[in-house]
């Protein structure tokens, strides 16, 4: 091979790699929503010392939630014999009046919705829209929280729930006992966060009001049923 043929191919093969690494970035870039860590509720880890939360309401499994959204209504079944941990701390936060007037802060189309966070409730509901409506589906929203955190339920031999369309879940962050109050609503099946986010709840009426909420809409209030007092 001569000199000037040596250096041509030299040429054509730095610039095939150089085309092979952008396309392998482009990749890594643009994974599938599914594939990354969904309904995530970033959070400092809980320590030793912080502990875990233990509601002190003892679900009976016959309560029941009915989401009275700026979209409409929607009725939720609580899964309370099977997530007695996430449902007792739900119907507390209910209680108390802690998602009065906050915001669905997330939404990615045929995957979640997502709220429960207490910081949207200052917020206008543009901004939260605006936020929501990122790419990525992070905005300025997802670290809120009640001031603590709660054991995970997830394990499928005790909890048998999974994430079909319209599963009512708990968020968290990358710790398993992380959760604290934000939720999320699947808005199709996603069987790929079985067995690693807490189902506490299914929709038994206003799915279509589910499938239309979107970042900003409203939670103007949460009523409950069938409960222990």
């Amino acid at each position: 091979m001569n000199p000037g043929t040596r250096k041509l191919y030299v040429s054509m093969l730095a610039a095939l790699l150089a085309i092979s690494f952008v396309i392998a970035g482009c990749a890594a870039q643009h994974q599938p929503v599914e594939e990354q860590p969904a309904a995530e509720q970033p959070a400092p880890e809980v320590t030793e010392e912080a502990g875990l939360y233990t509601p002190i309401y003892k679900p009976n499994g016959k309560e029941t939630a009915v989401f009275k959204t700026s979209k409409g209504d929607i009725t939720v079944k609580l899964l309370g014999t099977d997530a007695p941990i996430h449902v007792g701390n739900f119907i507390e936060l209910v209680r108390k009046g802690f998602y009065d007037d906050t915001k669905f802060h997330r939404y990615i189309e045929s995957f979640v919705v997502q709220g429960g966070d207490p910081d949207t409730k200052d917020a206008t509901t543009e901004f939260v829209a605006e936020e929501g409506a990122k790419p990525d589906g992070q905005g300025a929203f997802g670290t809120g929280g009640p001031g603590y955190f709660i054991k995970g339920e997830f394990d499928l031999e005790k909890n048998p729930n999974k994430h079909v369309e319209g599963a009512l879940g708990m968020a968290r962050s990358q710790n398993p006992d992380s959760a604290g109050s934000q939720f999320y609503f699947t808005l199709a099946p996603v069987p790929s966060l079985d067995g690693g986010y807490t189902v506490f709840g299914v929709v038994t009426s206003g799915m279509n009001v589910v499938n239309k909420l979107r970042a900003g809409d409203v939670i103007e209030k949460i009523v409950l049923s069938g409960m222990t007092e």
